[in-house]
């Protein structure tokens, strides 16, 4: 429940605590472009089951791909498309927290 909790608050809270911490005279503008950048999470709509508590999404689904992530890493490096670059690997980040915990329940 507690890792839940944790992966929810990143993909939500962390993103105003961030665009506050770092991009402050365009907050606002920031949290909504790092909340927009939930979008990937889209490709679940083409799994069955769509949500399964048990499955890894990393290397499942489409954008959560080596690929996918290959090209959120290069969308850090323009300064135009950094903010975006980085929420998409914190969101990645965040997912890889799940597959730790799937790992555990089943080792």
């Amino acid at each position: 429940m507690l890792q839940q909790i944790t992966h929810y608050w990143i993909h939500f809270i962390v993103p105003g605590v961030i665009a506050y911490i770092f991009f402050r005279q365009n907050r606002k503008k920031a949290r909504l472009i790092m909340i927009a950048t939930m979008i990937i999470d889209l490709d679940h709509l083409f799994a069955t089951p769509i949500f399964d508590p048990t499955r890894c999404s990393i290397w499942f689904h489409p954008l959560h791909t080596r690929f996918a992530i290959l090209i959120y890493i290069l969308l850090y490096f323009p300064k135009k498309t950094r903010i975006v670059g980085i929420w998409l690997l914190i969101h990645i980040l965040a997912d890889s927290a799940d597959c730790l915990r799937i790992l555990s329940k089943n080792a």
